[in-house]
């Protein structure tokens, strides 16, 4: 079995560079160890930068998310009892959507599907070569090996692809809390989302439909998620979004809730041989920046243009720089990411000083068009 790009991983960023190869008639082969249901029933992230919808736009795959995202032009600051908003498309021109991930794996895979593509749900990847190059996988019980040209690894964090690389430098950083997620069948008692600093830790206020809601609470990295019934959950959403005024937080039947550690880690480079490493596999973010998703799609249309390039005119020009393009783009996810989550969560470990920096430096971006402008163009996401 041969292909031009052997893809590893099945979700937004493995379909979404097979769908931007299909257009530019390159093949692929994406190889997924889950099953269908269960890929298209990941719950990740949600919140799209302006970049990433003018992307699917232009690669045909947003008639649903032009119909169901939600446009944000702003988000709220809340702490003190307060609220502070930052007019995103005032300060940067631009916009985020709401438009959960789940819903873009959906409808990547029906287009790749729909135009014959070649995804392979149930196939479990056991080595990946990327001298020869070619992958190896189980599926129905017979090992079989794919000959390609080129593997992209976008398997994510725990995949087999980057650990083959030789030479990896590492970089990372933990952090002492996570956040306990919760998907509420409540509407949303906000149009834009709100991250709430609080002294008994970080929250927030998301949402992914007009009718259902998503939450988040600063929790120790190590809690028990059978420590949080519903109604502790609810009681503790409400004293740290509580605030000066009339507005009430609704609350409603929990569909699901869990923990999720927080880190920062990045993989240099992003190239070995013949393989490029992509999204996860590549690199963390803590999700307070909502960057995640968003470099992966940064990533793969970076390959893509790399790829087509090198296709139709053995250039290796974009190539040899597509582990530096990416890693620049991915550094400052890296810095913005980290500002945000050590601006608005609780450090159990900080003292009384640290706290009334934090405090200062709140006060600072919710009153200085300057220091809101830094925080709306990074989160709106810089131009690709």
């Amino acid at each position: 079995m041969r292909t031009q790009v052997a893809i590893v991983g099945a979700g937004p960023a493995g379909l979404l560079l097979s769908h931007l190869l299909h257009t530019r008639g390159i093949d692929s082969v994406v190889l997924e160890s889950r099953d269908r249901t269960y890929v298209e029933r990941r719950q990740r992230a949600g919140l799209l930068e302006q970049g990433t919808v003018d992307v699917l736009r232009a690669s045909g795959v947003a008639d649903r998310l032009d119909r169901e995202g939600l446009v944000h032009h702003g988000l709220e600051l809340r702490f003190g009892g307060t609220g502070h908003r930052i007019p995103l498309t005032d300060l940067t021109g631009r916009t985020v959507t709401v438009y959960a991930q789940t819903e873009i794996v959906k409808d990547l895979i029906a287009v790749r599907l729909a135009a014959g593509g070649d995804v392979r749900f149930e196939a479990e990847v056991l080595a990946v070569d990327s001298g020869t190059p070619s992958v190896t996988y189980r599926q129905n019980g017979e090992t079989r090996t794919l000959e390609c040209d080129v593997i992209a690894g976008c398997d994510g964090f725990h995949g087999v692809c980057r650990p083959a690389v030789p030479g990896l430098r590492a970089f990372e950083r933990g952090y002492p809390y996570g956040w306990l997620g919760v998907l509420a069948d409540v509407p949303p008692s906000t149009e834009e989302l709100i991250y709430c600093h609080h002294e008994r830790g970080f929250a927030l206020h998301s949402l992914r439909s007009p009718s259902v809601s998503r939450l988040y609470l600063q929790v120790p990295h190590d809690d028990d998620i059978a420590r949080w019934p519903d109604e502790r959950i609810w009681d503790e959403l409400r004293t740290r979004f509580a605030v000066d005024g009339d507005w009430e937080l609704r609350d409603g039947p929990i569909l699901e809730k869990s923990i999720t550690p927080m880190r920062s880690f990045v993989a240099e480079p992003m190239r070995h041989d013949r393989m490029f490493l992509a999204g996860d596999a590549a690199h963390i973010v803590p999700p307070t920046g909502a960057k995640g998703l968003n470099l992966a799609v940064s990533d793969v249309t970076v390959l893509a243009r790399a790829l087509t390039e090198w296709y139709k005119s053995g250039s290796y020009a974009l190539i040899d720089n597509y582990s530096d393009i990416c890693l620049k783009r991915v550094w400052r996810a890296e810095h913005f990411s980290y500002w945000m989550t050590t601006l608005l969560h609780t450090d159990p470990s900080q003292d009384a000083f640290g706290h009334r920096l934090q405090r200062s430096h709140l006060d600072y971006v919710a009153g200085s068009q300057a220091a809101a402008t830094m925080l709306a163009e990074n989160y709106v996401g810089l131009p690709l």
